[in-house]
Order: C-alpha cells, then structure tokens, then sequence
C-alpha cells in the first residue's frame, strides 16, 4: 500500500528558497538535482513513516525529522496523507525554525 504526503504552506515556501539560493549559488541543473532527492525523500517517508528519528529538541514529540543532503524534512507521520511540515537546512536552530513557523 502506498502513502501520500502533503506539503503545508511553509515547507512549499522552504523548497522555493532552497531552490532559490541553489540556482543562485550553483545552478538550474544542481537544483533540479536537489529537487528530485528531496521528492525522493517525501516519497519514502510516505510509504515508511517510521524512517525519521525522534529529536528530542523538539517540543513536539511526534515529529520526526528525515535527512537529505544537508536538508531536514520535518513531518507528522501519524497523519493521513503524512505532512511534511518544514524543510530546512540541518545548520539552522531546528526548534526555534519550528516554534517560529
């Protein structure tokens, strides 16, 4: 059985400024490389919700946290379709990128 996810409006927001500052810095062709991985990455948490780890910065404990490249997908895996609620670069204050959104 295959799982959907959902982006909300801040992880959207997130991808269009990752991708921003890539073609920016590197590139259409990076981006497009970026973008792909971390659609790759939305999709196998869609189908293994439990594939994140716990952090226990986070005030709200049922969010996991998935890696791809430098980027941490933040998402809610109890819920239908999973929510990827934030994607942000792993150097960031997690819990304040969270507490701020």
């Amino acid at each position: 059985m295959t799982r959907s996810f959902v982006l909300t409006p801040s992880a959207s927001r997130d991808i269009d400024g990752i991708l921003e500052y890539i073609i920016e810095q590197s590139g259409a062709n990076r981006a497009l490389g970026v973008y792909r991985k971390l659609c790759e990455g939305f999709s196998r948490i869609a189908e293994q919700p439990r594939v994140g780890h716990v952090r226990d910065d986070l005030a709200d404990e049922s969010l996991r946290v998935f890696k791809v490249f430098s980027y941490l997908i933040i998402y809610r895996p109890d819920t239908k379709p999973i929510q990827i609620i934030r994607v942000i670069h792993g150097a960031r204050d997690l819990p304040r990128a969270i507490e701020d959104d």
